[in-house]
């Protein structure tokens, strides 16, 4: 098969932990062909398909050159058998015109994966809102009052953007409320911008785990991003420590809930994050974290993913 990626650019990965290169060598080791484009590179004429500049990869044995270009033109994207999305966030203005053209390669009879509707309808941080029976105390607003009324009742909070990836932007703020209001107006921007604001949950000292769901199953390892030295922030690229972990019957019973309801929408790979037993975020836009668990538990999740990427596909 002929898979197309829409992703970053490949010069930018990091291959001994980019999730969607192990995703590319699972399907070139299976005899799949890989290609990539990206967002930027992707264009709609009226009356005509949605295209792509389209770079035909082989992937090399190289650490540092890791990949060959053996061909680049301008493709309909609907020709490839599958189509994965893979564009990291901030889901932005522009991440959402790719997902409609995505959706119009759709129509014109590609395969995509993750859905383009079903990213638009799970925006990371508000996904979680749908399931509050597995999460902890929330609240979504642009209302500084509000947030400060949050605060006075759990004492214990923790604030974050709506669009944030890696950590960035998230506070602590304790029960004497120190820079509250700071940091409520850096977030929120005079009302302009919407934050989520959650309780504390202590068990962060034990790590944010993050949990594959794929193809409405649920990995059987999890890797628990233990927050460093002072650090409140679990993750990995705010200097958390990844430790791969079984999954235990408890975090089992609340994944296997949400699985096949999401999987259900056109979501093969969603990345659940918990802390304890609650759920945190509900990451769909590109979940990660694949070298690391099978690198470190032998359990290969790459091709637990395309194992299901095939069976969607047959």
């Amino acid at each position: 098969m002929n898979i197309l990626f829409v992703a970053d650019p490949i010069e930018s990965f990091k291959i001994y932990k980019d999730t969607t290169f192990a995703m590319m060598r699972e399907l070139q080791k299976r005899g799949h062909r890989v290609a990539s484009t990206e967002p930027r590179f992707m264009s709609w004429r009226s009356g005509q398909s949605v295209i792509g500049q389209v770079r035909h990869l082989q992937l090399n044995n190289h650490a540092d050159d890791w990949y060959t270009v053996t061909s680049e033109a301008l493709e309909p994207v609907h020709s490839f058998d599958a189509v994965l999305m893979r564009k990291d966030p901030p889901f932005d203005s522009e991440f959402f015109y790719t997902t409609h053209l995505l959706e119009q390669a759709e129509r014109e009879g590609a395969k995509v994966f993750n859905s383009p509707r079903a990213l638009r309808d799970h925006p990371e941080k508000l996904a979680l809102m749908e399931f509050a029976a597995f999460a902890p105390p929330t609240l979504v607003t642009r209302n500084a009052n509000e947030l400060r009324a949050f605060h006075a009742e759990h004492r214990d909070i923790i604030l974050k953007p709506l669009d944030g990836m890696g950590g960035v932007g998230i506070f602590r703020v304790g029960p004497d409320g120190m820079n509250l209001g700071s940091i409520v107006e850096t977030l929120n921007e005079g009302g302009a911008t919407s934050v989520m604001a959650q309780a504390f949950l202590p068990e962060i000292a034990a790590g944010d785990k993050r949990l594959l769901l794929i193809g409405g199953k649920v990995a059987p390892f999890v890797l628990a991003r233990i927050p460093q030295g002072n650090e409140v922030r679990g993750n990995l690229a705010a200097g958390g420590k990844g430790v791969a972990q079984p999954l235990s019957n408890e975090d089992r019973a609340v994944a296997e809930a949400i699985a096949p309801v999401l999987a259900a929408r056109g979501l093969l790979l969603v990345g659940l994050d918990m802390i304890g037993n609650k759920v945190t975020e509900i990451n769909v836009t590109s979940p990660t974290c694949f070298q690391e668990i099978t690198d470190q538990t032998g359990f290969d999740v790459p091709a637990m993913f395309v194992d299901a990427l095939e069976a969607a596909l047959r």
